[in-house]
């Protein structure tokens, strides 16, 4: 079990980033804290154009890659459970596509939540072939593009 987040590396804004705006912290299930970040993170971001989107996107997961990576690096710790900026990218990713409404913001985080924790194949591979920043965002963004094709598929049959 990774050690308990000392509050203070809040202070350092790379790390209150990664951690979620402090969710990560959470005692118990800190991705799904830093998950439920996400949401009012998405819902500020819902108005933009799809190009919009994908493009802020985009970069929230490419400046993700450093921003892991520091705070891993500080806390000694690869992919400590407190680091949850790619729960929030990961999630993002969940509802690029999705229609407005709160059962879909529901049903993309449920769905991107048993993504992220059950790894299926090739997910739970990236989680231990990639290191670094980008091994930690890359298994919640292809968890995140594994939740938004069901996700899509409950938009058509539901």
């Amino acid at each position: 079990m990774a050690e308990k987040i000392p509050p203070r590396e809040l202070l350092h804004p790379v790390n209150f980033l990664a951690l979620g705006f402090g969710s990560g912290l959470a005692p118990v299930a800190p991705g799904t804290a830093g998950t439920l970040v996400a949401i009012p993170v998405y819902l500020l971001l819902q108005p933009l154009a799809l190009d919009q989107y994908l493009v802020l996107l985009a970069a929230l997961f490419v400046a993700g890659i450093p921003i892991c990576a520091f705070t891993a690096k500080r806390l000694d710790v690869h992919d400590h459970p407190g680091i949850v900026w790619d729960e929030v990218v990961g999630y993002l990713v969940t509802m690029a596509f999705a229609p407005t409404g709160w059962l879909w913001v529901m049903a993309g985080f449920i769905l991107f939540r048993i993504f992220d924790v059950a790894k299926p194949w090739p997910i739970l591979w990236l989680d231990r072939q990639v290191s670094g920043g980008l091994g930690i965002m890359l298994d919640d963004l292809l968890a995140g593009v594994f939740a938004a094709v069901v996700l899509q598929v409950l938009v058509v049959y539901v």
